[in-house]
C-alpha cells in the first residue's frame, strides 16, 4: 500500500501477563469501577477446574466493599451462538451485573463481546444488530462502552481478548456474522499460562494455527503497515518455535506464555491490516456449514490457499520465510513461497493436524453448497473469490466424498 494512505492501529486493551496473573482480577475490576461481576465460561472449562480457579479468587479477597462475583453463566456453545448471547444477556440483567469476566477460548470471548454490546445497546436479540451479517462501526458512531470487561483466554489462538471484532454464529441463516467496533474488546486481558497447561494437544495445535493464520494473512494484506508487520512477523517466529513444544509438553509454561502473546500479536496485526483474508473466508463458511472448529479449518486451508492464490503472498515471501526459519537465500519469490508452504505443511504434520476434512464426511452435494456460502460470507467483501477458485480449493480439502 502507499505509505501515506490512511491507516489505524489502536490496541486499547491493557495486558497483564505471567503465571498466576489471574490473581489481579478483583483489583483490576475495582480500578475499573466494577461492583457486581458476572463470570462467563463454558461447561468444559468448569469440568477442567478452570472456572473454580478464577472464581475462587473473589472468595480469597473477602466480602468487603470490593467487586463481588454475583453469578456464573456457563452454557456457552461452540462458535458464539447468538442464542447463548441472548440467554446470557437475560441472566446478566437478572443478577444485576455491571461488569463482565470472560474466561475461555474464542467462543467464550466472542460471546461476552456480544453480551457487552447487547447490554450497551439495550438489545434482547443480538441478531438485530447484524441483520446483513456485518456491523462495522467506527468513530463517531462507535462510542465508549462503559461496562467493565476483563478477558482471560484459555487458548492461544483467536486473540479475541484484544480484537475489535466479535464473530457470532447466526443459527437462523447458518452464517458467521461480525460486529466490528473499537470498544467491543476487553478493557484488560490477563494472559496466565497456568490456565492453558491442561489444553489437549490437538486443541493446542489447531488454536496455534489460528494464530498463525491471523499473522500470515495480516502480513500478506494489501493494507498492511509497519506496525502490523511488526506484530505479524514476531507472532510467526514465536509460533514456529513454540507450538511443537507446547503440543509435545503441555506443561511447558514458557512455551505456553509465548503462544499466548503470539496469539495476541497475531490478531492485532490481523485486525488492523484487515483486507484480503481468503483463508478466514473459507474457514468461516465451512465452520458454519459443517461445525468444523475454526482453528482446525484455518489449519487445513492455509497451505492450500497459499498455493492456489500465490499473488497475495509473493510480495512478502522472503520475510515470511525468515520468520518461519526457512533458508531462501538467492531464491526467487516463487521458490521462496514454495519452501514456505512446505514448512507450513511440515509444521501441520508435526503437531498432528490433518491436511484435509476427510473426517467430516462431506458429500459432493454439501461441497457444492460451500461455494455460495463462501461468496456471501462478510470476509468476502474485500477479496471476493470466483466460484471456480472456491471449487478448486474445496476439491483439495475434501478429497473423498461420501454420498
Amino acid at each position: 500500500m502507499m505509505k501515506t494512505t490512511l491507516s489505524q492501529f489502536m490496541l486499547r486493551t491493557g495486558i497483564y501477563s505471567g503465571s498466576n496473573s489471574r490473581a489481579m482480577v478483583p483489583s483490576l475490576f475495582a480500578g475499573l469501577g466494577a461492583k457486581r461481576v458476572l463470570l462467563l465460561s463454558d461447561r468444559g472449562l468448569e469440568k477442567a477446574g478452570i472456572v473454580d480457579k478464577v472464581s475462587s479468587i473473589f472468595e480469597l479477597t473477602g466480602h468487603g466493599s470490593g467487586p463481588q462475583l454475583v453469578g456464573t453463566y456457563l452454557d456457552i456453545a461452540q462458535d458464539a451462538e447468538s442464542r447463548c448471547i441472548n440467554d446470557a444477556v437475560r441472566y446478566a440483567r437478572e443478577v444485576g451485573a455491571d461488569s463482565l469476566l470472560a474466561v475461555g477460548g474464542g467462543s467464550v470471548l466472542d460471546t461476552v463481546k456480544g453480551v457487552k454490546y447487547a447490554l450497551h445497546k439495550g438489545l434482547t436479540d443480538i441478531k438485530e444488530a447484524i441483520p446483513g451479517g456485518l456491523l462495522y462501526e467506527q468513530f463517531p458512531k462507535a462510542n465508549y462502552i462503559p461496562i467493565p470487561h476483563i478477558a482471560i483466554p484459555t487458548t492461544a489462538g483467536t486473540g479475541s481478548e484484544v480484537s475489535p471484532i466479535a464473530v457470532i454464529f447466526n443459527e437462523d441463516i447458518q452464517m458467521k456474522t461480525n460486529i466490528i467496533n473499537p470498544f467491543i474488546n476487553a478493557d484488560m486481558a490477563i494472559l496466565d499460562p497456568d490456565l492453558t497447561v491442561g489444553l489437549p494437544p490437538v486443541i493446542t495445535a489447531f488454536t496455534g494455527f489460528d494464530a498463525l493464520t491471523h499473522a500470515i494473512e495480516a502480513l500478506a494484506s494489501p493494507t498492511a503497515t509497519g506496525l502490523t508487520d511488526a506484530c505479524a512477523l514476531h507472532a510467526i517466529r514465536l509460533i514456529e518455535k513454540n507450538l511443537p513444544v507446547a503440543v509435545e509438553d503441555g506443561g511447558n509454561l514458557n512455551a505456553r506464555m509465548d503462544l499466548l502473546q503470539a496469539s495476541l500479536m497475531g490478531i492485532t496485526a490481523f485486525s488492523f491490516a484487515l483486507n484480503a483474508i481468503p483463508v478466514h473466508n473459507l474457514a468461516h463458511a465451512y465452520g458454519a456449514l459443517f461445525r468444523i472448529p475454526h482453528g482446525l479449518a484455518n489449519a487445513v486451508f492455509l497451505p492450500v490457499v497459499m498455493e492456489l492464490v500465490p499473488q497475495l503472498y509473493l510480495p512478502k515471501a522472503a520475510e515470511l520465510a525468515q520468520a518461519l526459519d526457512v533458508d531462501v537465500k538467492d531464491d526467487t519469490p516463487e521458490n521462496a513461497l514454495a519452501k514456505v508452504i512446505g514448512k507450513i505443511r511440515l509444521l501441520q504434520q508435526s503437531v498432528g493436524l490433518p491436511a484435509d476434512f476427510k473426517q467430516y464426511h462431506i458429500s459432493e452435494e454439501a461441497l457444492a453448497a460451500t461455494i455460495p456460502a463462501v461468496m456471501k460470507d462478510p470476509a468476502a467483501l474485500s477479496f471476493p473469490m470466483p466460484p471456480e477458485l472456491i471449487a478448486a480449493i474445496g476439491q483439495r480439502v475434501v478429497p473423498v466424498t461420501v454420498k
